[in-house]
């Protein structure tokens, strides 16, 4: 018997995004229910078990500030972490936790649960349910393959790569999800009957093989930091305890047996239709695309404390099991290793996101979001911020509030949902901080600085993590404050204790402020100065902001220029057709994308410098004629 069942927002998909978005949209009061396919694998990790790493780890700390979950859920299910990149300056530095996958697993299950507002049912959606009248076209909610109609104001599409899933294992192929789910094949004929472009995306995996046949006496071992920090900013302290990863490579009797059987491989043969990832590509593509390196690279990562399964990074195939069998004990240390899970290539659909606004908002379908692998990105921490996003905006929507759209200034989710409206992406889109232009700004440690503010606006962020911002915020303030107003002058006594501590003459007075960025240790000026402590953090972003103040401040200058292209506003409804001085691509694009601002136009391809001059001409053109 059919039954019936309104809510607010329904999010088909329990992955990343979808936990996100639920999570928010219940928290900002809305009924939800988040649907899966199986309510044992609610934020599993099909792929790598870690979080973060460069680029990654900025979306997670921007999560974190804005009141998402992951980093709180990763500080606990963590067994390894590590800084990256610290030989470099701070805008590049990025956290990596190895997680136990099953753990985390866990802890999102429970938080999910356990969530006021929130429903959880294990549920395939096989329909988008819409209405049509003359203003729109509007999502009213889904049905499912049990015949169950659920009614909602607003949807999310979380669906990851379930959507036509089909695993690619040499010739063994069949129509599944990760990890041997159930995959969604009929939501994608839905999706298509709306009008919607679908894309065809690749991604894999690679074995994870049995710890207890492993030599780790022939790999390098790859211990944790201690000193490396939470991802969450409200997480007070670590476990000191971490577990190790190890470090081997390929060679050339590996190369040698994985070129004899290309012919085998669903990458080079054609069975694989989908574009895979340029940054995460399968060892039989590196081996054939680089065949001048004798070696490649692998860590082998335990997948969580109490299971034998070590994924082995660095070696995602599609090959059949016989020839991972024979690579893998060409290897050092893994000479008698036996496979538990072989790994695979998975084929999947996904959305053209040049189809979404800057808010995730599917365009011509009204109160349609989608959100992460969907929209044609890799990896968990993409999707968790647009599933986040999506989210808040999708109750922003129902509760009629302006929606929140993070610009490229305010975060690396600004330059990741801006680039892939914008510019849309023909293969899985990968977040990298080569990506973001300021980079110097959008750093992973001051992430809360710069989005608590708006967590806290939109109302993600509680009373307690508020107090404990502004607190940090203050201290860091009144630091400066100290600093920039503590004169000194190249007195006898003043060269006296800095020549004591090894530092170089003042020559000229200057402030402790100039004197800081000169040397760059707030703890070694204290004690000559009377400094008082301060806590860690707070001390990170003294030394920082004192260290770099000039070249941050010539980014915000940056940043103030391109704002002013941000903020000149094109109308919604533009005809770019009757531009006539636009070039076809130009108005074609335009007319595609509708970019909300000038600065957004001249970022989408095939529109030239050229076309943002006659576009501004023409809205000056007409401001003037709607003035008199």
């Amino acid at each position: 018997m059919n039954t019936t069942t309104d809510y607010d927002i329904i999010v088909i998909g329990a992955g990343h995004a979808g936990v996100e978005a639920a999570l928010a949209a219940a928290r900002l009061g809305q009924r939800t229910l988040i649907v899966t396919l199986s309510l044992d694998n609610i934020a599993m990790m099909p792929c790598n078990p870690s979080v973060g790493g460069p680029g990654k780890s900025h979306l997670v700390r921007e999560i974190d500030a804005l009141g998402g979950e992951m980093g709180i859920a990763a500080d606990r299910a963590s067994i390894q972490r590590r800084l990256l990149n610290t030989g470099k300056g701070p805008a590049v530095h990025s956290l990596r936790m190895q997680a136990d996958k099953f753990l985390y697993q866990r802890i999102m299950k429970e938080t999910v649960e356990n969530t006021e507002n929130l429903d959880v049912r294990q549920l395939l959606v096989t329909e988008l349910l819409t209405e049509e009248t003359a203003e729109e076209k509007r999502v009213t909610g889904v049905r499912c393959e049990t015949g169950e109609r659920l009614t909602a104001r607003a949807v999310i599409l979380a669906t990851g790569t379930y959507l036509r899933g089909r695993i690619i294992l040499g010739e063994t192929i069949y129509d599944s999800g990760p990890n041997g789910q159930r995959p969604a094949m009929a939501l994608s004929d839905s999706l298509r009957a709306l009008g919607l472009k679908l894309m065809r995306f690749k991604t894999g995996t690679p074995a994870r093989i049995d710890r207890r046949t492993i030599d780790f006496g022939k790999t390098a071992i790859q211990e944790g930091d201690p000193t490396a920090p939470a991802f969450s900013f409200l997480t007070d302290a670590m476990p000191d305890e971490q577990t190790p990863c190890y470090l081997t490579y390929t060679n050339e009797a590996t190369h040698e047996i994985i070129r004899a059987n290309l012919h085998r491989a669903p990458m080079a043969n054609g069975v694989i239709e989908g574009i895979g990832p340029r940054y995460c590509p399968s060892v039989e593509t590196k081996i054939a695309r680089f065949p001048d390196k004798d070696r490649h690279q692998l860590f082998l990562e335990p997948e969580g404390l109490h299971t034998n399964e070590i994924y082995v990074q660095g070696m995602s195939t599609s090959l059949p099991t016989d020839v991972q069998e024979a690579f893998l004990t060409t290897i050092a240390g893994l000479e008698h290793t036996r496979i538990m899970r072989p790994g695979y290539a998975i084929e999947y659909d996904c959305l053209d996101p040049l189809q979404l606004a800057p808010t995730l908002a599917v365009m011509h379908i009204a109160g349609l979001y989608s959100a992460g692998q969907a929209n044609g990105t890799s990896g968990y921490e993409e999707a968790a911020a647009q599933g986040l996003i999506a989210g808040i905006n999708a109750v922003r929507e129902i509760t009629g509030e302006e929606p929140l759209i993070l610009r490229r200034s305010d975060g690396y989710i600004g330059v990741l949902i801006d680039d892939l409206v914008t510019k849309g992406t023909d293969e899985p889109y990968r977040m990298m901080t080569s990506r973001a232009e300021y980079r110097l700004i959008l750093r992973q440690d001051n992430a809360d600085l710069r989005l608590t503010p708006i967590g806290r606006a939109i109302g993600l962020v509680s009373d307690a993590r508020w107090a404990r911002f502004t607190a940090k915020r203050d201290a860091i303030e009144e630091s400066l404050r100290r600093l920039e107003h503590t004169k000194l002058n190249p007195s006898a006594e003043t060269e006296a204790r800095l020549a004591a501590a090894g530092f170089a003459p003042l020559r000229v007075p200057m402030t402790l402020l100039a004197l800081l960025s000169r040397e760059g240790s707030y703890d070694a000026l204290a004690p000559l100065f009377d400094l008082p402590p301060l806590a860690a953090d707070v001390k990170e972003e003294v030394e920082i902001m004192t260290r770099y103040d000039g070249y941050i401040k010539k980014q915000r200058e940056q940043i103030a220029r391109m704002e002013r292209l941000e903020s000149r506003r094109i109308p919604d409804g533009l005809d770019y057709s009757v531009i006539t001085s636009l070039r076809l691509e130009a108005a074609e694009k335009l007319a595609a994308i509708r970019p909300r601002s000038i600065g957004q136009a001249s970022r989408i391809s095939g529109v030239s410098p050229a076309d943002i001059s006659v576009l501004l001409v023409y809205l000056e053109k007409e401001r003037r004629t709607e003035q008199g």
